[in-house]
């Protein structure tokens, strides 16, 4: 796995203060259409277990929806310190199998390294043909401070197998039951990332949409390819946090580079608004949205852990694409049940963890619960290495 992408070359980057100087008066111009917009509260399912029609027609008709408060501080602190040993314990650079302490670094036994890297305030993908090519323009790159390291974790990967409460956290009812509500009883799992911005080093994810299967299927609409969940650990802010254009998963293949020259070659697209959560809070982002995130140069930390759902029928049949590519699998009825299998063990992992909250019913799994309880075997045989058959489309 080619765990660096290397950044484009650029025109002369400006400094970490001036790129955040140039920020302010689209921060601003964003966070008040967002305020206009709405489009967030707490999660509220109806009396019978689904999500709140409300809530449905708000994310239909914008792409995006912030849920507020839907993970405790007990469950936050959890998942922060898990978080926290993988960053720890990442190897140094791209090329390294020591951590920071000189220990083996986690994840070398991994089938996939569970971590990507990237120079500080770097646009690893942008103008690039990684990943298909779907970050066509690239982001501004500005100057790190003196004494950055040369390499910053981007991203981490396989939470279910690296983080005890990201396990928990997959099987969380509401969160299963909105991807229900909005995908159908059927819905199959996509893939999980947590994005990384260390405050004035983390990098940026050059403006994109996610689906590349989809754009000319005779079955295309706002739906196709899935959403995806972000859960935010810490607040995020305006310097730090995504930007989503609002209806842009209504209208199809968008011409971004296109759209960047329109704007005077500036990555300051016009009609976006930033995701500002508190932590505890999580966004609900359909994977057809414009959307991006600039480079760090805040004071702040975010870490994100991203995972997302597809309906079945979206999937079936369809060639692997964007980090599964290289497989050249078919995405079979054997490779989503196993995939999905870790929805199934991560709900019995939360209800062992917590037997008092109501446990969510996973249909393609009913009569199948004892089959994948959380227990050593299934963590082995469902667990290990279950990224390894992602549903990326």
């Amino acid at each position: 796995m080619n765990v660096l992408a290397p950044a484009a070359a650029g025109p002369q980057p400006l400094t970490r203060t001036e790129h955040a100087a140039g920020m302010a008066a689209y921060r601003a111009a964003g966070e008040a259409l967002a305020a206009e917009i709405g489009n967030r509260g707490p999660l509220r399912l109806t009396p019978g277990g689904d999500l709140h029609p409300d809530i449905q027609a708000a994310y239909w008709r914008h792409g995006y929806y912030i849920f507020e408060g839907v993970i405790d501080p007990a469950e936050v602190a959890a998942l922060r310190a898990d978080a926290q040993v993988m960053l720890d314990r990442a190897p140094t650079g791209p090329d390294s199998r020591v951590d920071s302490q000189g220990r083996t670094a986690h994840g070398l036994d991994y089938a996939r390294l569970p971590y990507r890297f990237t120079r500080p305030l770097a646009d690893p993908w942008g103008g690039t043909q990684a990943l298909g090519g779907r970050h066509p323009a690239q982001m501004a790159q500005p100057k790190p401070d003196a004494g950055a390291p040369e390499y910053v974790v981007f991203l981490m990967y396989a939470m279910c197998q690296s983080m005890p409460a990201g396990l928990r956290l997959y099987g969380h009812p509401k969160l299963l039951a909105a991807a229900q509500a909005i995908n159908g009883a059927d819905f199959v799992p996509y893939n999980d990332a947590i994005f990384v911005k260390q405050p004035g080093l983390g990098g940026s994810v050059a403006w994109h949409q996610d689906g590349v299967t989809h754009w000319d299927s005779p079955n295309w609409d706002e739906g196709i390819h899935g959403f995806n969940y972000q859960v935010q650990l810490y607040p995020t802010t305006l310097g730090n946090c995504l930007w989503v254009i609002p209806g842009s998963h209504k209208r199809g293949k968008a011409d971004i580079k296109a759209m960047v020259a329109a704007n005077g070659g500036s990555e300051q697209l016009p009609g976006a608004v930033p995701l500002v959560c508190a932590a505890g809070d999580v966004t609900m982002v359909n994977r057809q949205m414009v959307h991006g995130s600039f480079a760090n140069t805040s004071p702040d930390l975010r870490i994100s852990l991203t995972f997302g759902f597809h309906r079945r029928s979206a999937v079936l049949g369809q060639k692997a694409a964007l980090a599964q590519e290289g497989s050249n699998a078919v995405y079979d009825d054997q490779r989503i049940f196993d995939r999905s299998a870790v929805i199934q063990v991560a709900i019995d992992a939360r209800h062992q963890a917590r037997p008092d909250e109501p446990v969510f019913r996973y249909r393609p799994f009913a009569g199948l619960e004892d089959d994948f309880r959380f227990t050593p075997e299934t963590v082995e045989r469902v667990i290990r290495d279950y990224n390894t058959k992602d549903l990326a489309i």
